[in-house]
C-alpha cells in the first residue's frame, strides 16, 4: 500500500474552476466513502478549503488509484472530467508524504506560511476518523504533518507577518477605507474564517461589528466574544446592515449568491458617496462580482489577493528555506522510521518461530532424558535461549538498520528467505499491534491528530542480495563457538542443531507473536517527533 495525492489547488486552477469543485458538508462526506468504497483505496481524507481540494489515499495500484479518485470527483464536483483532469496534480509515496508536510506548513498556501491550514488538515483528519475511512498509513502521515506544520511556525518566522487570507484581504480593505479602527464592520458568517475577521477587526478597533448569521444564537456568542461595540442579526436582517456597514467580510459556504449589486443599490451604494469595501473569502463566491460596478465600491476576492511569490517576499525568503529544510529534514526522518518499522513483524514473526524451536526441542529433551534433574534441565533451558537470542540479536538489529535506508524492504524479504519464515506470519505481528479492525478502519488508536522541493527526497534503488549476504555472514559468524563452550554446549550441539534446522510441527507460536508485538510499536516510538506546541489559526 502506498500514499497518493490527488488534488486542484490555486496553483494549478483558477478560481472559477475552485470554485465548482469545492466540496463541503454532506456532499464531502459522500465523497470520502465514495473514495473509500474504491476497490483501490484503503483508506482516504479530503481536505477541501477555499484554494484547494486535495483527496489523501492509501492505494494499492497507482493507475487505478488515480482513476478512481479523479472520475470520483468529477462526479462529485459536477466538473466535467475534461475540465477537471487538465488542473489535477498527483503525488506519490515520498512525493506525497512531502507534499502533505509542505501544504502543513503553510509552503503551499495562497498567502506563504498562514496557519488556518493546519485547523483544517485537523478538521480533515477528524472527519475521515468519524466516517471510518481512516487506516494506520494515514493516519501517521497526516498526524505527523501536524507536528511538522507547528514546528515550522514554532521555528522559523514564516507566520510573523500575520499572512492569512483574512489579514492580507484586510489588509487590501484598509488600503482602500483608510484605519479599520474607524470602519463599521458587517462580518456575514460565523464559521472558522468569519470569526477570524471579527476577531481581528476587534482587535484593530472597530468602531462597531455586526454578524449576521443564519443562525443567530452562533451569531450572538461570537458577537459577544468581541471587544468592540457588536451586536447580531439574521440573514433576513442582512439588507439593513448592509445600508450601514463600511467594511463587509463574507465567507458563508452557501451554494449561491449572498450580497448582489441590487442589494447594495437598493440601500444607496454608489449612490450616497460613501466608500465601501467587500472581502469575498469564499467558494463558492457569496458577492456578486457586479458590486464593482457602483461607484465607491471595491470587491477583493480570492483570485484578487497576493500571490504565493508575494507573500513569501513579505514573510522574507530565509524563513521560507527554514521551512523547507525543516520538511525535507522530516520527510527523511518519517520514510526512514516507517521502513523501520515495517520490518518489524519480520522480525518479531522470526523470534516467535525460533521460540517455538527452542520449546519443542526442550520437551523432546525432556522425554529422551526423562532422568535429569532440575538444576542441569535449568541450565541447559537457560543455556539454549542464550545460543538463539545471540544467534538471532546481531541480524535483527542489523537489518532494522539496514530497512530504514531506501529500498531496504528488500532485507526484510531476504530475512523471510533465509529463515523460511511462514509469509502469513509478520501478516499476524501485525493485527496483533492494531487490533484486526484497525487494517481497515483505523478506529483503535490515539484520535488526537494533536499528540518543498521535489528533489529533496530521492528514492534509491534497491540493495543487491550480495549485501544481505555479508551482513548474516559478518553478524552471525564467531557467536556459536563463543557461546557453545563448556561441558552443556557438547551435550546440546546435536540438538541445537537439529533445533535449527528443523521447523517446527505447530509453525509460528501465535501467543509468543502477540507477547512480541510490542516492538513494532517501540520501533515508531523511538522515531517519532514530539509535537511542539502552537496555536492555530
Amino acid at each position: 500500500m502506498s500514499i497518493l495525492v490527488v488534488g486542484l489547488s490555486h496553483r494549478s486552477a483558477p478560481v472559477a474552476v475552485l470554485e465548482r469543485a469545492a466540496v463541503a458538508g454532506d456532499d464531502l462526506v459522500k465523497l470520502l466513502h465514495a473514495v473509500h468504497a474504491s476497490p483501490n483505496v484503503a483508506e482516504t481524507a479530503i481536505v477541501s478549503t477555499c484554494n484547494r481540494v486535495e483527496i489523501y489515499a492509501v492505494v494499492g495500484k497507482f493507475h487505478g488509484g488515480v482513476s478512481a479518485i479523479s472520475e470520483l470527483l468529477a462526479l462529485h464536483s459536477g466538473v466535467p472530467m475534461d475540465d477537471l483532469s487538465r488542473h489535477l496534480y498527483v503525488h506519490y509515496e515520498e512525493r506525497a508524504v512531502q507534499h502533505v508536510f509542505a501544504v502543513a506548513c503553510g509552503l503551499e498556501s495562497m498567502v506563504v506560511g498562514e496557519g488556518q491550514i493546519l485547523g483544517q488538515i485537523r478538521q480533515a483528519f477528524r472527519l475521515a476518523q468519524d466516517e471510518g475511512t481512516l487506516g494506520r498509513d494515514l493516519h501517521d502521515v497526516l498526524q505527523q504533518s501536524l507536528r511538522v506544520g507547528k514546528r515550522a511556525h514554532h521555528e522559523t518566522g514564516i507566520d510573523k507577518a500575520g499572512a492569512s487570507l483574512v489579514s492580507v484581504g484586510l489588509d487590501v480593505a484598509a488600503r482602500h477605507l483608510g484605519p479599520l479602527r474607524d470602519v463599521r464592520a458587517l462580518v456575514v458568517g460565523a464559521g472558522s474564517m468569519s470569526s477570524l475577521a471579527a476577531a481581528t477587526l476587534s482587535r484593530a478597533g472597530a468602531r462597531e461589528i455586526t454578524i449576521a448569521n443564519r443562525t443567530p444564537a452562533r451569531a450572538a456568542r461570537l458577537a459577544e466574544s468581541l471587544d468592540v461595540p457588536s451586536r447580531a442579526v439574521g440573514l433576513a436582517e442582512l439588507d439593513a446592515a448592509l445600508a450601514g456597514a463600511d467594511l463587509v467580510v463574507s465567507c458563508t459556504g452557501a451554494a449561491g449568491l449572498v450580497i448582489t449589486a441590487e442589494q447594495l443599490a437598493a440601500r444607496g451604494a454608489g449612490a450616497d458617496g460613501r466608500r465601501r469595501f467587500l472581502l469575498d473569502l469564499a467558494l463558492p463566491h457569496d458577492v456578486d462580482r457586479d458590486v464593482r460596478n457602483l461607484p465607491g465600491v471595491e470587491l477583493a476576492g480570492l483570485d484578487d489577493l497576493r500571490t504565493a511569490q508575494e507573500a513569501a517576499q513579505a514573510v522574507g525568503p530565509e524563513a521560507v528555506e527554514a521551512v523547507r529544510r525543516i520538511v525535507c529534514t522530516e520527510v527523511e526522518a518519517f520514510l526512514s522510521a516507517a521502513r523501520a518499522a515495517a520490518v518489524a513483524p519480520t522480525v518479531v514473526a522470526l523470534r516467535s518461530k525460533a521460540a517455538g524451536v527452542v520449546e519443542a526441542e526442550l520437551n523432546r529433551l525432556s522425554g529422551r532424558v526423562p532422568e535429569m534433574d532440575a538444576r542441569a534441565r535449568r541450565e541447559i533451558e537457560q543455556t539454549v535461549r542464550r545460543v538463539v537470542d545471540k544467534l538471532l540479536h546481531a541480524p535483527t538489529v542489523k537489518v532494522k538498520e539496514l530497512a530504514a535506508a531506501p529500498g531496504g524492504d528488500s532485507y526484510a524479504d531476504a530475512l523471510r528467505e533465509l529463515f523460511d519464515l511462514d509469509p502469513k506470519a509478520p501478516e499476524a505481528v501485525a493485527r496483533a499491534d492494531m487490533g484486526e479492525a484497525d487494517v481497515r478502519e483505523g478506529a483503535a488508536w490515539d484520535p488526537d491528530p494533536e499528540c518543498a522541493e521535489a528533489d529533496c527526497v530521492s528514492p534509491a534503488s534497491a540493495p543487491g542480495q550480495d549485501l544481505v549476504s555479508e551482513a548474516m555472514s559478518e553478524t552471525m559468524s564467531g557467536t556459536v563457538s563463543e557461546t557453545m563452550s563448556g561441558t552443556v554446549s557438547e551435550a546440546m550441539s546435536g540438538t541445537v542443531s537439529e533445533a535449527m534446522s528443523e521447523p517446527p510441527a505447530d509453525g509460528v507460536n501465535v501467543e509468543t507473536v502477540n507477547a512480541q508485538a510490542a516492538s513494532v510499536r517501540a520501533v515508531s516510538a523511538r522515531h517519532a517527533v514530539p509535537a511542539h506546541e502552537g496555536d492555530e489559526a
